[in-house]
């Protein structure tokens, strides 16, 4: 990932090799409705970024396709969501990747439950969307991970269902052609996602990890973000800084959780985490503006990591 611009002290500490990858590897996401507003990414994210493509409910999969297009047109690689609980059954399933491949050349998705309370048909979960074998023939594919916890697969708090459910996404990943890699919800700290990911290697999931940072924003919006969408340990961050009335007019960047990141992998260069993945929750503007001021010159790369 380029987003990271290292101290003095950081460029100390051996083993400059690992952290290329993750500076070189960033991502960014969108909405239709927001990618409306932007007149040419061109302008705003190096060729060939790797762009998600983000797939709310209520979303037209219409809107999609032609977000998803656009991007192909103006020369980025578009990362379409496939959110299992938005798919009525197989047919509609295969007739959306029909449309990304054949109007928009997508080869990469990121297969997720999705955040809809109720599945609108037969699908409830990523693992039954990757065994229909609908995404057979796709260069990458990502899959959802949760550092600190998922309260929809773990209700008591603990992390034995996602564990098991990444555990058969590795199996998966084995038996696959696909480049596979895990999209991590954004956090505001380091050490949980560095904690997450030992215990992930301790548990034979070798899966890159790309890390979901919270781009520049008001305090009020990340913390309205976090508590939407359960970041648990790391709201330990905001708060602090909520009880700092010096800096609660000043928005909120991720340069400490980079910079910590950075440093695990210069002196872990075994570890699973790869890249960094943009969540523009302040703007895509404000996320590829920090980005371009922190070295955030080289796009997210297509080849396996």
């Amino acid at each position: 990932m380029a987003l990271l611009r290292f101290r003095k002290a950081e460029r100390q500490v051996p083993g400059p090799a690992p952290l290329a990858a993750f500076r070189d590897g960033w991502s960014i996401e969108v909405m239709p409705r927001t990618a409306a507003k932007v007149a040419d990414f061109r302008a705003l994210l190096p060729a060939g970024t790797r762009v998600y493509v983000a797939h709310i409910e209520g979303t037209e999969a219409a809107d999609m396709v032609a977000t998803a297009a656009r991007l192909r047109a103006e020369g980025f690689a578009p990362m379409p969501h496939i959110p299992a609980r938005l798919i009525e059954n197989r047919a509609a399933l295969a007739g959306l990747v029909a449309r990304y491949r054949g109007e928009a050349g997508v080869d990469q998705a990121l297969v997720l439950a999705g955040g809809a309370s109720r599945p609108a048909g037969a699908f409830e979960s990523s693992l039954q969307l990757l065994e229909t074998g609908l995404f057979d023939g796709f260069a990458r594919i990502h899959v959802a991970g949760h550092p600190e916890g998922n309260r929809d697969i773990d209700p008591d708090g603990g992390e034995a269902g996602v564990m098991a459910a990444l555990r058969w996404k590795q199996a998966f990943a084995e038996r696959s052609d696909a480049a596979m890699a895990i999209a991590t919800q954004f956090a505001f700290d380091a050490a949980p996602v560095i904690a997450w990911a030992g215990r992930l290697q301790a548990a034979g999931i070798a899966l890159p990890i790309h890390v979901g940072i919270a781009g520049p924003a008001k305090l009020q919006t990340l913390l309205k973000f976090a508590i939407a969408c359960g970041v648990g340990p790391s709201l330990d961050v905001l708060q602090r800084r909520a009880r700092d009335v010096t800096r609660l007019v000043m928005p909120f960047e991720p340069t400490g959780v980079l910079d910590g990141l950075a440093r695990h992998l210069a002196r872990h260069p075994d570890s699973n985490i790869a890249a960094a993945h943009l969540f523009p929750l302040g703007g895509i503007e404000a996320a590829a503006t920090y980005a371009a001021g922190h070295g955030g010159g080289s796009p997210a790369r297509n080849e396996a990591e």
